[in-house]
């Protein structure tokens, strides 16, 4: 029953903090392998909820520097090919890159802005499940959209005052 009412908002977070279905996957199941090994540690000093997408938040950010690691060793065979080549790229369309500049943010910054602004979480659930000051999420929020809004300024065009 608890892993059916919670394993959406569960993968979502995944989903959003790692960007690739296979790793939300794999870190929506181990953030429930955690969560039902340490049941017996949860004192309801908050919702379930929230004491599960603190282990969810914990697993993913743990399990992206695994993975972080591990790619910045490999490299692919056509990357070889490039190497040394100029290459021109026509200009991204927004969605691209919002993608970009929002995996661009530092971390903080980057789980904060996914969990409030994409996932709808408050400042208290963030600053519970991060452990932090619901103030400490605020401000990381605003310094994460300014980033956005410098990242993106060239498609804002009329809307820059």
């Amino acid at each position: 029953m608890l892993y059916d009412q919670h394993v959406d908002r569960v993968y979502r977070l995944a989903f959003r903090l790692a960007g690739e279905d296979e790793l939300a996957r794999d870190f929506t199941q181990e953030t429930f392998i955690r969560a039902f090994q340490r049941l017996k540690d949860f004192r309801s000093e908050s919702s379930f909820g929230t004491w599960i997408h603190t282990i969810a938040t914990s697993v993913s950010l743990n399990g992206l520097r695994k993975v972080k690691k591990f790619r910045t060793r490999e490299s692919s065979l056509d990357d070889a090919l490039t190497v040394g080549a100029v290459s021109r790229r026509a200009e991204p369309d927004l969605k691209e890159r919002l993608k970009q500049a929002i995996d661009n943010l530092p971390e903080g910054y980057r789980t904060v802005f996914v969990m409030h602004d994409v996932e709808g979480y408050t400042h208290e659930e963030i600053a519970a499940a991060l452990g932090v000051q619901p103030g400490t999420s605020k401000a990381q929020l605003f310094r994460a959209r300014a980033k956005l809004r410098e990242a993106l300024a060239d498609f804002a065009g009329e809307w820059v005052s």
